[in-house]
């Protein structure tokens, strides 16, 4: 196995991410859109927070409900904005963070998704999928 690999190596670079002026309704498109659970929220190119599919689903209720289940997803969405539901603390690493420590930050935290931060910037985000992927690729 390589030591010192940076995460630059394996992180997503071409990013969705969210304004916290943005709405939930917004958000769950892109979660959906892009088949993805994490999105950054972002002020510019400033990390503001991280919300999470999860995030989402806990506030809804709508997976108990059959037949109006979008409109009552849209009616709690809207009962609720990006920042009450992100996470604010949220860790970061570089682009030159090695990928063994990210596994070790993913691993002993409750959070799945990291994002890279170089000089302030957003410059990436990388997820146990990222891993598990570049692992799988170790393992051909």
């Amino acid at each position: 196995m390589k030591n010192g690999v940076p995460v630059s190596e394996i992180m997503t670079k071409k990013l969705v991410t969210l304004k916290t002026t943005d709405d939930l309704v917004t958000a769950e498109r892109l979660f959906k859109k892009h088949h993805i659970r994490h999105i950054p929220v972002v002020k510019g190119d400033v990390i503001k927070g991280m919300l999470s599919y999860t995030d989402l689903l806990r506030i809804s209720f709508a997976d108990a409900i059959d037949e109006h289940e979008e409109y009552v997803d849209t009616i709690v969405y809207n009962m609720f904005s990006i920042p009450q539901v992100m996470a604010n603390d949220v860790v970061s690493v570089t682009s030159k963070t090695t990928i063994k420590e990210v596994a070790q930050l993913l691993a002993t935290n409750e959070f799945h998704a990291l994002p890279v931060v170089d000089d302030g910037k957003l410059v990436g985000i990388v997820t146990t999928t990222d891993l598990i992927k570049y692992l799988l690729k170790l393992y051909k």
